[in-house]
């Protein structure tokens, strides 16, 4: 006898905005306690993360604090999108207190691209580009942080659509 399992989600492009609004909250604490952004520059990049998210472009989201003098991240938190995930509701956002204003360096966002997003044609992805509000190039950042200590925070979810922190020091 054979069977198969299934697993679907019904969640919208509203439990989407819903499940990033927490991941917006760290990013502006971030943003705030370490002086590297403007809130209207935070702005731009969550029109431009959700843009990707509603597309199912998006499979993380990673900010970091980067030595300007090393090129390397000192501190970073991690987003992983899970669009098949079971949780109905989200932890509360927060637990950014220690991110420092230290001189020498920068804030930096990465986000990573599912494969939908790979198999677009050079014009789709072009076009789509077009809706955004700020320029993304590449990175040679590896967003595992291998040299740094990583440890799970909250889960942020809405009808299954899920975002797990992970925060690197």
């Amino acid at each position: 006898m054979y069977g198969t399992n299934t697993k679907t989600n019904t969640y919208t492009v509203l439990d989407i905005r819903k499940t990033f609004e927490s991941c917006e909250a760290d990013i502006r604490t971030i943003a705030r306690r370490t002086n590297k952004w403007t809130m209207e520059y935070v702005d731009k990049v969550f029109h431009d993360v959700l843009k990707y998210a509603e597309k199912y472009y998006l499979q993380s989201v990673s900010i970091t604090l980067i030595n300007t003098n090393t090129g390397l991240p000192v501190k970073a938190a991690k987003f992983i999108v899970n669009d098949l995930g079971d949780a109905t509701d989200s932890e509360r956002a927060g637990k950014n207190n220690d991110w420092p204003d230290t001189d020498n360096t920068s804030l930096s966002i990465i986000l990573s691209h599912t494969q939908k997003w790979r198999n677009l044609t050079s014009e789709e992805k072009t076009n789509f580009q077009k809706e955004l509000k700020l320029s993304w190039g590449s990175t040679d950042i590896n967003t595992n942080f291998p040299h740094l200590q990583q440890s799970d925070a909250q889960l942020y979810a809405s009808n299954g659509y899920e975002l797990q922190k992970k925060n690197f020091k």
